[in-house]
C-alpha cells in the first residue's frame, strides 16, 4: 500500500526551504532536513558508519509501520514528481491535512487497537478484527463455558473494559493483535500459559495533530525526564539501513552503545554490583570471554538467563533494559520479553561457576571460584565488622560479633530495633512481625546476589517448601521399593549431609498415600450393592472376616489381606480421572458428560508356589501364596453415532497397570481356603454387575458401569473355580466339550459351548442324579463338571500358558526325533533321558539355553526360533524329518503373532487372515509325520491353538491382550515387596506388600516419577506446589539439590 504522506513534510518551514536535488537518494534524506540544522559532509559520513545512536523512531512500536511506508512509497516515486506535489502542497494546506490523515489511517491500519503494538511484533503477522463475530476457535471455547457473548466488541468490553462500539476509523485502530487475542482466550479457558502484556494500562487514542504520536513514532513512556526537549534541539538522525541492520543483527552491537545514554547508566550502576572480566585469573580467548559476560553491561554475568535468541545476561541488566530501551534483544534486535528469558542449562552454570577470580579485597591474594565468591567476600565483610566494634569498649572487654553472642545477648542487644520493627509491624502490616523480619531477610539475600538461599526462603514464607513434593518423594519410595525404615534413614543422611530438607518426612508421605489407596475417595451406588456396606471409607481388611464363626469344621489356617472390590475399583478410577478427561477431549465429547461410562476390567488370579520366608512368626501356614488382582482395560461412553472409547490402556500386560486386590498365604489347590477367601470378593463383584456407580470425575459427578471379564486364569485355575476336572481328564478343554479322543480325530473343527451358568446346571445334575445313571453315565451327561463353580471366568485362551504349554511339547518332539521314535516307539525310559541329555547339551552349546526342571516363559521364547529347530536338526540324521520339523516350527511361528498380539487385526492382518490355512496344515502334519505321537491323543493346549482361537479373536478381537502376563509380572513383584517389607508378624507383612504393591500400580505416581526422571536428566530438580484438596503438581526448576 502506498502512502503519499512520505513526500510531504510534517514542518511547512522546511517546504520553503528545501532544495531539489538531482539525485533521488540526496533528496529522500535532505527532504525533511532545515538549513540552518543541516550538518556537514563528514557529520554524515560518520553517520554511514554506524556510530550514531538509534533513533527515537527505532524505538517505538509504530516505527515499523512508519519506516515502512515511508520508504515504500520514497522508492516509488521520482524526484520530480514528489517537487511538484510539494509546491502544490504549500499553495494548498487542506489538501496537506487530508494527505495527513489518510497516512494516519493507513498507519492505524497496521497497530493494535487495544495494546498499541505493531503487528510486525508477531512473527506470523496475525491479527483480528476488533468489530465483527469471534471466530471459529474463541466460539467453541465460549460455548464450552456457556458464555452468550458472540461478537469481539462484547468480548473486548469485558476483558479489556475498553468500549469500542464509539471507535472511529481516522482516530482507532480496527483490528487488534494475537497476544490479546490470547489474553481474552485464557480470560475463558483453563490454559495456563503465561501472556505478556505490552504496557501497563490501555492505549488513549486521539485524533491527527502536528504532535501526533502515531506519525512522529516517539514513545513517552520508559522516557526519562528531559528527553523530549534534548531529542528536539539535535538534528533529526538518519535512518538506519538494512544492510546496517543486518550488519547489527551479526553481533556487532559495540559501535551502536558507545553514544547510548541509557546503556552506559545500566553499565556504570553494575560497577558497584557486578565483577569485571579483568579479575579472571586465566587469560581467556577474548570469545570465550563474551560468552561468560553481560551482552549489557560487559561484566561476567551474575544470576544470568537466556533470550529465545540464545543471547545471555545478567537478570537484573535485561531487565532494566527492556524497560528502558523496549521489548527487544539488545545484541540482536529480535522480540524478547520478560516471560522469554529462561536460566541457562546446568552444564553451562557449572562451567560458569567454576571460573577463577581474583579477590577484589586488598591484602586477599586468595584466587576465588565464581561459584564461592560471595561467600568468600562475606566471610571479609564479617571480619570487617567485628573490627569496627573494637575501638568502641576501650576499657573493657572486646565487642563481641553479634552471631558469636549467646540468644540472651543477642535479644539484650537487639532490643531496640526489635522495638521499631515491631510498631512498624503494627502500625503497617496489622502486627506481622515475623513478615516483616523475613522480608527484610529475603531482600538483604538478593542485595547480596544470594539467589538461590532467597530462593529457599521464599518457598518456606510461601509455604511451599524447599524441598520436594511429598507426592514425588512417595514416588521414589515405591520405585526404588525401599520400606518405610530405609527411607527414613535415606531422610536423615540427606538432611544431615546437605542442611536442608530435601526428601519430606515419613508423615508427610503417610498423608501423600491416602489418597491414593482405596478407601479416601466417597462414591454411591444406585441402588445399593446388596450385603455390601454403604461405608465407602474401608481400607485394608482381613480376607477371612467373619468366617472363621461360620466354617466350624474346617479350621481356615490361611493368611489374607484384601480390598474392598468397589472400593479398589473407585480409587482406580480417581488415580486414572486425567486420562479419562484427556480421552473426553481428544474425542471432542462434552466435559460435563456424566456418561454411563462403561468400564472393561481384566480379573486375573493365579498361585505363586513356594514363597517361604526364613524370618517372622505366627500360625503354621502353608507357605504358597495366592494372589487376585484386576486391570481396567477400557472405558467408553455412549454418542450419538455409537459407543466411544476414552481410554484403552495401551500396555495390557504390563505390571504397571494390574492392581492387586487380594493377597493370600494359601495353597490354590485347597479348594475350601480358596472359596472361603474369594467368596466374599465374588459376591462384591456379582452386586456390582446389576448397580451404577456415582462418583465425582473432575468436579462432576458422573455414572459408571462396569463389565467383568475373568480371563487371567491358566487352565489348572480355571478347572479349580470352574468346577471342572483336573488337565489330565478325558474331557481335555475347557472351552467345549470335546473329549482328547474327539480332539486327536478332528483337530480344527471345533466351537465354544461351555459358560459359567451351564457349569453350575451340570454341577446340580452331577449332585442330584435326577435320571439314576451309573457314574459313568453321569460323568458323560455333565461333562466332566464334579464341583460346584464359584467363579465366572470367559471361555478363553491364556495366551502365556499357551506358549509355555505348546513349547513344552515342541521340547518334547525333539527328544523323540533325536531318538527316531517314528522308527521305535518301544524304546526303554532310560533311553529317552539320554535324549534330553544330548538335546540340552546341544541348545546349551548352540543357543546358550540352560537345562531347566520346569518350561517357563522365558525359555519357552527362546526356545521356538528358526535357529533352535537348525541347531536341533544337526542331531537329526533323516532329511524329511529335518523337513518335517522345519515346516511345524515355521507353521507355529505363523500362527503364535495373532495369539500373542493385543490387537491383531493391526499388528498383524495378513497372519490372521491366514490362520485357518495354517492351523490345518499343522494338524495334517500331526496327523501324518507325527502320527507316532499324536495317534488318539493331543495336548490341551495344541488343541485350543488350532481349534478355538479364531472364534475368540472374531469374539474379544484379541487373545494376547486379555492374558495373565501382567499378573504373572506382579507374582515377581510380590517376591520383592515382601522381602523388602519383613516384619515380626506375617499379617502387618501381608498388608504392607499390598499396600506397597497398590502405590507401585498407581498412574498417578508413575506420572510424578516419570516428571522427576527427565527433570533430573535434564538437570533440574522438582519443586511441587501442594493442592487445595488432592495432589496436583506444578513442576519449577530451582537451582537447588540434584537428587
Amino acid at each position: 500500500m502506498d502512502f503519499p504522506l512520505v513526500c510531504v513534510p510534517r514542518d511547512p518551514v522546511s517546504i520553503t526551504m528545501q532544495q531539489p536535488y538531482k539525485k533521488f537518494s540526496d533528496w529522500k534524506f535532505k527532504l525533511f532536513r532545515v538549513k540552518s540544522l543541516e550538518r556537514t559532509p563528514s557529520q554524515e559520513e560518520q553517520d554511514d558508519s554506524g556510530v550514531s545512536c538509534l533513533s527515537s523512531q527505532e524505538i517505538s512500536p509504530y516505527s515499523d509501520v512508519s519506516s515502512d511506508c515511508h520508504e515504500a512509497v520514497s522508492s516509488s516515486q521520482s524526484s520530480s514528481e514528489c517537487i511538484d506535489l510539494e509546491d502544490s502542497m504549500v499553495d494548498n494546506d487542506s489538501e496537506l491535512k487530508k494527505i495527513e490523515e489518510d497516512a494516519h489511517t493507513a498507519i492505524l491500519q497496521h497497530l493494535c487497537r487495544i495494546c498499541g503494538i505493531s503487528f510486525k511484533m508477531d512473527q506470523q503477522g496475525r491479527n483480528y478484527p476488533v468489530h465483527g463475530p469471534v471466530d471459529d476457535e474463541t466460539q467453541e471455547v465460549l460455548r464450552r463455558r456457556e458464555k452468550k457473548a458472540t461478537s469481539w466488541p462484547e468480548l473486548i468490553s469485558k476483558v479489556f473494559k475498553i468500549d469500542v462500539r464509539g471507535d472511529l476509523d481516522t482516530i482507532h485502530p480496527t483490528r487488534f493483535c494475537h497476544n490479546c487475542w490470547t489474553i481474552m482466550h485464557q480470560k475463558f479457558s483453563n490454559t495456563s500459559s503465561e501472556v505478556y502484556f505490552p504496557r501497563n494500562k490501555v492505549v488513549e487514542w486521539k485524533s491527527h495533530s502536528t504532535t501526533c504520536e502515531v506519525c512522529n513514532s516517539s514513545k513517552t513512556w520508559g522516557k526519562r525526564k528531559g528527553g523530549l526537549l534534548q531529542s528536539s534541539l539535535l538534528p533529526k538522525k538518519r535512518k538506519i539501513s538494512v544492510e546496517h541492520g543486518k550488519k547489527n543483527k551479526t553481533g556487532n552491537t559495540a559501535s551502536l552503545w558507545k553514544n547510548s545514554k541509557p546503556l552506559n547508566q545500566i553499565k556504570n550502576n553494575c560497577k558497584n554490583i557486578h565483577l569485571d572480566a579483568n579479575l579472571l585469573v586465566v587469560d581467556y580467548p577474548s570469545d570465550f570471554i563474551k560468552s561468560v559476560t553481560c551482552q549489557v553491561c560487559e561484566h561476567i554475568l551474575s544470576d544470568p538467563v537466556q533470550s529465545s535468541c540464545k543471547h545471555l545476561f545478567c537478570r537484573n541488566c535485561i531487565l532494566k533494559y527492556i524497560k528502558i530501551m523496549g521489548c527487544y534483544c539488545p545484541a540482536c534486535r529480535y522480540t524478547c520479553f520478560p516471560t522469554d528469558l529462561t536460566t541457562p542449562v546446568k552444564s553451562y552454570l557449572n562451567i560458569l561457576n567454576s571460573l577463577v577470580l581474583k579477590c577484589t579485597v586488598a591484602e586477599c591474594d586468595e584466587e576465588v571460584p565464581l561459584g564461592k565468591y560471595s561467600q568468600h567476600i562475606s566471610k571479609h565483610k564479617e571480619i570487617k565488622g567485628k573490627e569496627a566494634y573494637a575501638h568502641i569498649n576501650k576499657g573493657g572487654r572486646p565487642r563481641q560479633h553479634l552471631l558469636s553472642l549467646t540468644r540472651r545477648a543477642q535479644k539484650h542487644r537487639l532490643r531496640e530495633l526489635k522495638m521499631q520493627v515491631k510498631a512498624f509491624a503494627d502500625k503497617e502490616e496489622g502486627g506481622d512481625v515475623k513478615s516483616v523480619c523475613l522480608t527484610l531477610f529475603l531482600l538483604a539475600l538478593r542485595a547480596r546476589n544470594e539467589h538461590r538461599q532467597a530462593d529457599e526462603l521464599e518457598a518456606i514464607m510461601e509455604g511451599r517448601g524447599a524441598g520436594l513434593h511429598p507426592a514425588v518423594c512417595l514416588a521414589i519410595r515405591v520405585n526404588t521399593f525401599l520400606s518405610c525404615s530405609q527411607y527414613h534413614k535415606m531422610y536423615r543422611t540427606v538432611k544431615a549431609t546437605t542442611g536442608r530438607q530435601i526428601f519430606q518426612p515419613l508423615h508427610a508421605l503417610r498423608n501423600a498415600e491416602k489418597a491414593l489407596l482405596p478407601g479416601y475417595h466417597p462414591f454411591e451406588w444406585k441402588p445399593p450393592l446388596k450385603n455390601v456396606s454403604t461405608n465407602t471409607d474401608v481400607g485394608i481388611i482381613d480376607g477371612l472376616l467373619g468366617l472363621n464363626s461360620s466354617v466350624d469344621e474346617y479350621p481356615v489356617e490361611a493368611i489374607s489381606k484384601r480390598f474392598r472390590y468397589d472400593a479398589a475399583l473407585v480409587s482406580a478410577l480417581k488415580d486414572m480421572e486425567e486420562d479419562i478427561l484427556e480421552g473426553l477431549k481428544s474425542q471432542d465429547l462434552e466435559e460435563y458428560l456424566s456418561g454411563p461410562f462403561t468400564v472393561v476390567v481384566k480379573e486375573s488370579c493365579d498361585g505363586m508356589g513356594d514363597v517361604s520366608e526364613k524370618h517372622g512368626s505366627g500360625p503354621a501356614v502353608p507357605e504358597k501364596a495366592v494372589r487376585f488382582s484386576f486391570t481396567v482395560m477400557n472405558i467408553s461412553v455412549p454418542n450419538n453415532s455409537g459407543t466411544v472409547r476414552i481410554f484403552e490402556e495401551t500396555k495390557p500386560n504390563s505390571e504397571l497397570c494390574c492392581k492387586p486386590l487380594c493377597l493370600m498365604l494359601a495353597d490354590e489347590s485347597d479348594h475350601e481356603t480358596l472359596t472361603a477367601i474369594l467368596s466374599p470378593l465374588i459376591a462384591e463383584r456379582e452386586a456390582m454387575k446389576s448397580s451404577d456407580l456415582m462418583l465425582e470425575i473432575g468436579g462432576i459427578l458422573r455414572n459408571f458401569k462396569f463389565i467383568f471379564r475373568g480371563t487371567g486364569y491358566d487352565e489348572k485355575l480355571v478347572r479349580e473355580v470352574e468346577g471342572l476336572e483336573a488337565s489330565g481328564s478325558v474331557y481335555i478343554c475347557t472351552l467345549c466339550d470335546a473329549t482328547r479322543l474327539e480332539a486327536s480325530q478332528n483337530l480344527v473343527f471345533h466351537s465354544i459351548t461351555r459358560n459359567h451358568s451351564e457349569n453350575l446346571q451340570r454341577y446340580e445334575t452331577w449332585r442330584a442324579n435326577p435320571y439314576h445313571e451309573s457314574v459313568d453315565e453321569l460323568r458323560d451327561r455333565v461333562k466332566g463338571v464334579s464341583a460346584k463353580p464359584f467363579i465366572e471366568t470367559l471361555p478363553s485362551i491364556d495366551a502365556l500358558h499357551c506358549d509355555i504349554g505348546n513349547a513344552a511339547e515342541f521340547y518334547r518332539i525333539f527328544q523323540l526325533e533325536i531318538g527316531e521314535v517314528y522308527k521305535n516307539s518301544n524304546a526303554p525310559r532310560e533311553e529317552r533321558k539320554k535324549w534330553q541329555t544330548i538335546l540340552d547339551k546341544h541348545l546349551r552349546k548352540k543357543m546358550n539355553l540352560k537345562p531347566i526342571m520346569r518350561m517357563n516363559g522365558n525359555f519357552a521364547r527362546k526356545l521356538m526360533t528358526k535357529e533352535t529347530v537348525d541347531a536341533v536338526c544337526e542331531l537329526v540324521h533323516c532329511e524329511e524329518r529335518k523337513t518335517a520339523l522345519r515346516e511345524l516350527m515355521d507353521l507355529y511361528l505363523k500362527m503364535k503373532p495373532v495369539w500373542r498380539s493385543s490387537c491383531p487385526a493391526k499388528e498383524c492382518p495378513e497372519l490372521l487372515c491366514q490362520y485357518s490355512y495354517h492351523s490345518q496344515r499343522f494338524a495334517e502334519l500331526l496327523s501324518t509325520k507325527f502320527k507316532y505321537r499324536y495317534e488318539g491323543k493331543i495336548t490341551n493346549y495344541f488343541h485350543k491353538t488350532l481349534a478355538h482361537v479364531p472364534e475368540i479373536i472374531e469374539r474379544d478381537g484379541s487373545i494376547g491382550a486379555w492374558a495373565s502376563e501382567g499378573n504373572e509380572s506382579g507374582n515377581k513383584l510380590f517376591r520383592r515387596f515382601r522381602k523388602m517389607n519383613a516384619r515380626q508378624s506375617k499379617i502387618y507383612e501381608m498388608e504392607d506388600v499390598l499396600k506397597h504393591h497398590w502405590l507401585y500400580t498407581s498412574k498417578y505416581l508413575q506420572k510424578f516419577m516419570n516428571a522427576h526422571i527427565n527433570l533430573k536428566h535434564q538437570g533440574f530438580t522438582v519443586d511441587i506446589d501442594p493442592p487445595a484438596e488432592i495432589l496436583e503438581c506444578s513442576i519449577e526448576n530451582l537451582d537447588s539439590m540434584e537428587f
